[in-house]
């Protein structure tokens, strides 16, 4: 087993942690959802140019690059933080709570972007240390909640303008203890699509219903039927999720209405089944429609892929971490999460991983515990230095003088 080791970047940004802790709960008291970022990225423009990266703005609207130049070898590093927050009224009680009704970072971005500012703010002071040969670019992006500021920002040319031998991303994960990182090879998170599907009827008076087609009757039993696609077309060990998350029709008890609407939520972990799932969905709305003499129209919006680690790009990370922290600080093979992310567009681009870091177990207010997109949620400003130092030190074992060489030695 590999001791832990000690990390001299950690002390020195713990240093700065009561900065670094400011940014975050400046961030959090001032919640801008996806494509609104305006401020956040202004704080984190100004931050970059002070220590000294070159900063590109404008990709995905209200995205920040910065790059720093760490030597003249050939290597490139792409770390990723999301800056977007969630429509949802805090509840937490912090000093440093939602000014903004409505608003709240519920789910760590706050804490995402103050951890890689910190990061940024250590190598910009390493930068003539020796320990780096290569170029990191520090990515901020937008609308990460459901909005696909990832890919935007590749739309916008990213991987043209910043090439990246690898690209990173780490989320904050309650229930799992504080700075306690996690890792998986393979499908990670699951694929995020919605589907709208419009019954159409025949509206009339509840008290002559065969004078009607009613699209209620027609809507119900589309639900029902919808259960039996992960029961019985998808394999038994895949995962599959349809979730009827929504259901409107009518307004008044004696009015059959004219239409009835039924949102979905639908996630896999492998495209063959978001295939499978896209195909089932839609035959049976139309097919327990036309049953009922009503009429199904589909609409089918795929948003977020299936987010998939390069097995090589996890295991650059995860030894990193074991490195670090030994086996009890990592847990080497995680779990596939049902949840859903938008830096899965860059892995679908690019080499690279998405891992979590553990916010803590608690079950109070800032201890860590409380699930993300909970109006109790806070982040663990205990984990801030952790996940920097975690980033600095990937930064320096890729960019590590002589990699190139060595990496290019070993393929030939």
């Amino acid at each position: 087993m590999n001791a832990p080791t000690p990390l001299p970047a950690l002390d020195e940004i713990r240093a700065h942690e009561a900065e670094a802790i400011a940014i975050r709960q400046q961030i959090h008291a001032n919640p801008e959802l996806g494509f609104e970022e305006f401020a956040t990225s202004e704080l984190v423009a100004e931050r970059l140019a002070r220590w000294g990266y070159a900063v590109h703005r404008g990709l995905g609207g209200t995205g920040v690059v910065g790059t720093l130049r760490l030597g003249s070898g050939p290597r490139t590093l792409g770390l990723r933080a999301d800056m977007d927050a969630l429509p949802i009224v805090e509840t937490t009680g912090r000093p440093w709570a939602s000014r903004v009704l409505g608003k709240m970072h519920a789910c760590g971005h706050d804490g995402h972007t103050a951890m890689l500012l910190a990061a940024a703010r250590h190598l910009a002071a390493q930068r003539d240390s020796g320990l780096f040969d290569g170029t990191v670019h520090l990515i901020f992006q937008p609308a990460e909640e459901g909005l696909g500021g990832a890919r935007k920002m590749l739309e916008d040319g990213f991987l043209t303008l910043f090439p990246c031998d690898m690209v990173f991303a780490l989320h904050n994960m309650p229930g799992h203890r504080a700075g306690q990182f996690g890792f998986r090879a393979g499908p990670f998170m699951a694929s995020s699509d919605v589907a709208t599907i419009t019954v159409h009827g025949t509206g009339g008076h509840g008290a002559v219903p065969q004078k009607a087609v009613d699209p209620v009757v027609a809507a119900a039993s589309i639900v029902m039927a919808l259960q039996t696609v992960v029961a019985r077309n998808v394999p038994p060990l895949e995962m599959a999720v349809v979730t009827v998350g929504a259901i409107h029709a009518g307004e008044a008890p004696n009015v059959i209405p004219q239409t009835a609407e039924l949102r979905l939520s639908i996630r896999a972990l492998r495209p063959e089944v978001r295939a499978l799932l896209q195909q089932r969905v839609t035959e049976i709305a139309h097919a327990q429609a036309a049953v009922y003499g009503a009429r199904a129209e589909v609409h089918y919006e795929c948003r977020y892929p299936v987010l998939v680690n390069d097995a090589e790009a996890t295991a650059f990370a995860r030894q990193v971490a074991l490195d670090w922290l030994g086996q009890d600080g990592v847990i080497e093979d995680m779990q596939p999460l049902t949840g859903s992310e938008d830096f899965a567009f860059f892995l679908e681009q690019a080499k690279g991983c998405y891992l979590v870091v553990g916010n803590g177990t608690g079950d109070g207010v800032g201890e860590g515990g409380c699930m993300v997109h909970n109006p109790g949620y806070d982040f663990n400003d205990r984990v801030l230095s952790t996940g920097a130092s975690y980033w600095v030190r990937l930064v320096q074992a890729w960019l590590k003088p002589g990699a190139a060489a060595a990496q290019g030695a070993a393929g030939r």
